[in-house]
């Protein structure tokens, strides 16, 4: 029987809970990163998980217990874990604990759910374009929505950077100068709303997040973060399982 294969040390790093990818890549490069007892300074020097011992500043890491978060994420905040321009991140916003890193982004401007995790494998795959696992906003327009935007949205807007459209858009509310829309994705593109929505020249005034799949923000105050429970957890691994196809 064939091993697991081998991973970078950067990798590794992430993958044991310690850090980022990137963070392990610089204290590799520092010198700062044992394997073995050896000073290994190459990020990418492959690592057996299972086999090889890893240590940073002498201190051995052993695997982190898996931490799956959820937070509302306020409008302001990045999503980096340092900004070069001083910004609040939502590592402000975290107790002392595992290292988590964001799932996917949501941008400085709009705000709600996010996802934190150290458990790397299952946030590409929450976040992977290939799950087509649904994200769902509300967004406030400075305008009121036609029945032909709504169908626009949805069968697809050539932006610069291509076709891009959303599963579903409702609408909530409206007022006399502005909407409140739903908008449902499952390809998670970067600004992708508010490109589409761009090329109508229509001024977004908010987004939030509300729901990832099955998992809603529900009354998570704004800032605050959590823990998901057993079931939330179990209920989005089912919805990023790929459903057997019968012969």
């Amino acid at each position: 029987m064939k091993g697991r294969r081998r991973i970078g040390l950067a990798r590794a790093l992430s993958k044991l809970g310690f850090c980022s990818r990137s963070v392990g890549s610089r204290l590799a490069r520092a010198g700062r990163v044992e394997v073995n007892g050896m000073v290994r300074q190459d990020p990418e020097f492959p690592i057996h998980l299972e086999k090889d011992h890893i240590a940073v500043d002498g201190q051995r890491l052993e695997a982190e217990s898996r931490v799956y978060l959820m937070m509302n994420k306020p409008r302001g905040v990045v999503t980096t874990a340092s900004d070069e321009k001083g910004r609040e991140t939502v590592y402000a916003h975290l107790d002392d604990g595992p290292w988590v890193a964001p799932v996917g982004r949501l941008d400085k401007a709009s705000e709600g759910l996010l996802l934190l995790t150290n458990d790397s494998e299952w946030g590409s795959k929450i976040a992977s374009p290939e799950s087509h696992l649904e994200k769902t906003y509300h967004v406030q327009i400075a305008a009121k929505a036609s029945s032909e935007l709504l169908s626009s949205m949805r069968n697809g807007v050539s932006t610069d950077i291509g076709i891009l459209r959303a599963r579903r858009a409702t609408v909530i509310r409206q007022g006399e100068k502005n909407t409140w829309l739903q908008v449902v994705l499952d390809e998670g593109k970067n600004r992708q709303i508010r490109r589409i929505l761009q090329e109508f020249g229509i001024e977004v005034l908010r987004i939030v997040r509300v729901a990832i799949g099955p998992l809603p923000l529900g009354d998570l105050p704004k800032g605050k973060v959590r823990r998901l429970s057993e079931a939330e957890k179990s209920a989005l691994d089912l919805a990023i399982t790929p459903s057997r196809q019968s012969d």
